[in-house]
């Protein structure tokens, strides 16, 4: 099992910034460092969605497009932390934020193998 833990959320005006951080953890958490990671949102009444992913390496991201040029997610693989760097936020953006990690590409829930519980990103007017 690989524990997943998100922290960084918050409340924050419209145009500010926040840095999401989600820590590995966990008895296979050395597998970590050869997964994908990614950030999935979901807002009030609505499914949970895709907001970016990063590959094992580092190398190679992918977003969607309402958060392109926004956001961008990076990983430290020595300190099994992701992070999403969140600038020019939107009151549309505020969600509950989950880190996911999964053996295979992912752009959608069903590509995760894990979940963290999620933090709450509220983003005001």
């Amino acid at each position: 099992q690989v524990q997943l833990v998100e922290s960084g959320g918050g409340l924050v005006q419209a145009g500010g910034s926040l840095r999401l951080s989600c820590a590995a953890s966990g008895r296979t958490a050395s597998n970590y460092n050869t997964a994908n990671m990614a950030w999935f949102r979901q807002a009030p009444g609505k499914e949970r969605e895709f907001v970016a992913t990063i590959s094992w390496s580092g190398d190679s991201t992918t977003y969607v497009d309402s958060v392109k040029g926004r956001f961008t997610i990076s990983r430290d693989n020595a300190k099994k932390l992701v992070y999403l760097q969140m600038n020019g936020l939107k009151p549309e953006d505020t969600a509950v934020y989950y880190c996911a990690a999964g053996r295979f590409i992912i752009t959608a829930a069903n590509d995760v193998d894990y979940w963290g519980k999620g933090t709450l990103v509220t983003v005001s007017s």
